[in-house]
């Protein structure tokens, strides 16, 4: 007799992590469906692969149009497709934008993860439920490394909103046994992380002014400290939390820590260029309120509990990004040929 399909819904499926994820769970041969925002612009480049991998695996993958603010179309998905397991990765996740769009982002980002645990509540079946909690939690802390009890201090609307969904989630797993556990990631990037995002601001802006096509990359504060971490690693790591037969929190990182001067010092060096401060500028408009100088985690509960560990370093990871954009834009680095 065939064993019966796992099923798990993806919020956030067009992001860099969703996609990911999807693309994980498709290869262990999970039935996959996503939530898809409307829009007038079309923003599936990460995930139309998928259709294809999923015939090839011989499995389902279907994509549903809904809203984390709008509770009862997530409410009627869920019980259609009946998941086995949840992945909240839909957010507004650009921390300078949450200044901007503090409301907002506090509607999908907090109230948004409230509304999915109420469904699950309220459901006969129970689905594993995983929060994408996020390093922005803890903000200003005093403590370096981060771990699993290091006191939150978040320093923007993002960071309070995902410790807002990170404490509902630790509520309703306490109150209504329900299996929600929090992934507490770290900065984690990739060639599909967003070009507004500093990391692949700086791969892609460098791809640019290689091509000729750009003077200058444009930054906010370049002392800010990071720990970077590859994110196809990472969705495996979210997967491994709703394995295990007790739900509970960890933080996934590198446990190691560098700065945005670091990245450019690295990133325009594999470009073949020593001197990277001619092809930067500061732009204030980059910096924000209230800023976040050093995270760092400390992965060695992902490590006992999980048995995941990051394989991928930061000198790899700028690598692989800075040469995905540089054949993206059909440009050579220095002794590489990444355009045939």
């Amino acid at each position: 007799m065939e064993q019966k399909k796992k099923k798990a819904f993806i919020t956030g499926i067009t992001g860099q992590d969703g996609s990911y994820l999807a693309e994980f769970l498709l290869a262990k041969g999970y039935e996959v469906y996503g939530l898809v925002r409307r829009s007038s612009i079309y923003n599936r480049e990460r995930i139309e692969h998928l259709f294809k991998d999923a015939q090839h695996k011989n499995t389902k993958f279907g994509l549903a149009h809904g809203d984390l603010t709008d509770a009862s179309n997530i409410s009627r998905l869920i019980g259609d497709i009946e998941p086995d397991e949840i992945y909240n990765l839909g957010a507004q996740s650009h921390v300078r934008t949450s200044f901007d769009a503090p409301e907002y982002t506090s509607n999908v980002v907090a109230l948004g993860t409230l509304r999915i645990l109420e469904i699950i509540r309220d459901l006969k079946f129970k689905p594993k439920f995983y929060q994408a909690s996020s390093s922005e939690m803890f903000g200003q802390t005093k403590e370096a490394p981060q771990n699993e009890k290091t006191p939150f201090y978040p320093r923007s609307p993002y960071g309070i909103a995902k410790v807002f969904g990170y404490g509902v989630t630790v509520n309703y797993r306490e109150a209504y046994g329900i299996h929600a556990s929090n992934g507490i990631l770290f900065n984690h990037e990739s060639p599909r992380r967003g070009e507004n995002f500093v990391t692949r601001k700086i791969t892609m802006g460098i791809a640019e002014i290689l091509a000729g096509k750009k003077d200058k990359i444009y930054l906010g504060n370049l002392d800010a400290k990071r720990d970077w971490g590859y994110a196809p690693e990472y969705v495996d790591a979210m997967w491994r939390i709703l394995q295990q037969d007790k739900p509970d929190d960890y933080v996934i990182a590198t446990g190691e820590t560098h700065s945005i001067r670091e990245f450019l010092d690295e990133a325009f060096s594999l470009a073949g260029i020593s001197d990277w401060k001619k092809y930067v500028g500061i732009d204030p408009i980059y910096y924000r309120p209230a800023e976040v100088d050093l995270l760092v985690g400390d992965p060695s509960r992902a490590k006992e509990k999980l048995g995941w560990e990051p394989k991928v370093k930061f000198k790899e990871l700028v690598r692989i990004m800075l040469e995905a954009d540089c054949k993206k834009i059909q440009v050579n680095l220095p002794g590489k040929n990444l355009t045939s």
